[in-house]
């Protein structure tokens, strides 16, 4: 008998999905509403919002929307029309290219037109059936399923376990013997959800004892993390020895799109071997154009990443001054970890967005263990240091009703009129 596979979706709905009646629309789908910023509208109320990648404050900076109005005025959202290979590229793409390149300190780059995609796609261009991956156990979903188009042998490493990882090299060097293949390991410089580093240059000097080419991920440490903004590599000096620098422009450039920056050769083999880039649409103009000014301000506006550390620092320091476990982050990534439930979980978040006004995401089981709730804040150069205090009080009030089990009741929190 063959099964209808559509039965799927009404017996199988997924560990998010099988509470999707009960969450959608509030817990997950929520809908942030008015400009983006430290506050916005949510169900009908004001909150001070924790949870936006805009680390820089770029998404409605007025230079930011200048550029991208004028440049949907001048050229549409429509062009270039086909993809860069055929018909769609630009001197703009270029441009952008090349100042990326110079601003990481790569030979090259090559323009992608998302980040998860572009990740999925360059996993998959850069290794065959004889290659071995070796990637860290926290890695992000797009790394993990960029993997999955892999058929060759994959090794995974505990998080950020240097003596894992040269284990799990010892392996695959012997069998990349066997198979003629070469190795590949694969990392995050910033971990989106603990914030804590990538032990990149730790790393990066096992090449004196392992032959390997290193990917890194940047999402989380372009413009917020080294000294001019370059990301993780130039916070710990080993971006030349990162081999595959990949970051997305939805973080600190608050836009849609991401690069890779590599050598010549690399880059070069990717633009004509991405399948992701070769058949999909360029990147729109506004989106394109837009970019090169984040890419400028980040450059040129110092001060917006001094403005970004302030927070963090508040916010972090006040939080372990309190008593909060905030983990290992060394990040502007700031998870707050506690003790409870799923049901103390939902109560908790529900009293924090309705009673006390502050919207930051959840985390709970499976992404963290079970009876850890994470509460995740993302500070940015465009909150205040009320916005910090203003936050820690209501925190230090929610773990006072979580320890002393008002969490607990069947009934959700009553949320003030």
């Amino acid at each position: 008998m063959v099964n209808d596979i559509f039965k799927k979706v009404v017996n199988r709905m997924g560990p998010l999905g099988e509470h999707a009646d009960d969450a959608h629309g509030y817990f997950t789908f929520p809908k942030l509403e008015g400009p983006i910023g430290p506050r916005m509208m949510f169900n009908g109320k004001m909150k001070l919002n924790w949870s936006l990648n805009n680390y820089l404050g770029l998404a409605n900076h007025p230079e930011v929307m200048k550029a991208d109005a004028d440049a949907a005025a001048q050229f549409g959202m429509a062009y270039p029309m086909g993809a860069r290979m055929m018909s769609g590229n630009s001197n703009y793409h270029e441009q952008l290219e090349r100042d990326l390149a110079d601003f990481i300190g790569k030979p090259d780059v090559i323009l992608l037109n998302f980040g998860y995609q572009g990740v999925v796609s360059a996993i998959d261009a850069l290794v065959d059936r004889h290659d071995i991956i070796v990637y860290d156990a926290e890695s992000h979903a797009c790394i993990i399923d960029g993997m999955r188009l892999h058929i060759g042998k994959r090794f995974m490493y505990q998080h950020n376990n240097i003596e894992s990882l040269e284990k799990q090299l010892t392996h695959a060097t012997k069998l990349a013997e066997k198979t003629g293949g070469g190795i590949m390991v694969i990392t995050e410089g910033v971990f989106g959800m603990s914030g804590s580093q990538g032990k990149l240059k730790e790393v990066v000097a096992l090449k004196e004892k392992f032959n390997f080419r290193l990917f890194v991920d940047d999402a989380h440490g372009f413009g917020t993390m080294g000294k001019t903004g370059a990301g993780t590599g130039e916070e710990q000096n080993c971006m030349d020895g990162i081999d595959v620098y990949f970051s997305t422009f939805a973080k600190s450039m608050a836009g849609i799109g991401a690069f890779i920056g590599s050598t010549p050769e690399v880059i070069k083999y990717l633009r004509y071997n991405m399948r992701s880039q070769i058949y999909a649409k360029a990147l729109p103009m506004p989106l394109t154009i837009g970019s090169i000014k984040r890419l400028e301000l980040i450059r040129t506006r110092p001060e917006l990443k001094d403005n970004l550390w302030k927070i963090v620092n508040a916010l972090q320091n006040g939080l372990r001054e309190a008593g909060f476990n905030i983990g290992i982050t060394t990040t502007p990534v700031t998870p707050v970890l506690l003790n409870g439930t799923i049901p103390e979980a939902t109560h908790m978040t529900f009293d924090l967005r309705e009673n006390f006004d502050i919207f930051c995401s959840i985390v709970v089981y499976p992404v963290v263990p079970k009876g850890v709730i994470m509460l995740r804040l993302i500070p940015t150069a465009v909150h205040t240091l009320e916005d910090v205090e203003e936050t820690i009080n209501a925190f230090k009030a929610i773990k006072h009703k979580l320890d002393s089990g008002q969490y607990r009741q069947e009934k959700l929190a009553t949320a003030k009129p």
